[in-house]
This record gives C-alpha cells, structure tokens and sequence, in this order.
C-alpha cells in the first residue's frame, strides 16, 4: 500500500470519527472526501479492497 493511501485511509478514518460525533455534516465528509481524494490520489483498488461486501446476516439463499 502506498504512503499516500496509507494518509488517505488515515485521515478519512479521522473524518468519519468527527462525522459519528456529529462534529461533521454529511456535506462536510463529502467535501473532506474530495479534498484528500485529490490531495493524495489513493489507489482505488486498495480502497476498494477494504470494503467488507458480504454482510453475514443477510448471507445464503434462505431466510432463517
């Protein structure tokens, strides 16, 4: 992972930390998100890699 990614990862973690205190509006993460995004230039398969897509409980052909 790229040092870039790594201080993107870091300070979006920050940001969404802020954002669940409700020290941050919705408005506000997006536009954070833009700024870092175009600041460090994160490799999006990296990004893309950290995104649990399989939520356990909705999981399987059946409902239980």
């Amino acid at each position: 992972m790229s040092e870039n990614t790594k201080l993107y990862i870091s300070a979006m973690s920050f940001a969404r930390t802020l954002l669940r205190k409700g020290l941050l509006t919705e408005k506000e993460y997006c536009e954070i998100d833009t700024i870092f995004r175009e600041k460090y230039r994160p490799n999006s398969a990296t990004l893309l890699s950290e995104i649990d897509l399989i939520i356990l409980e909705n999981r399987g052909i059946y409902d239980h």
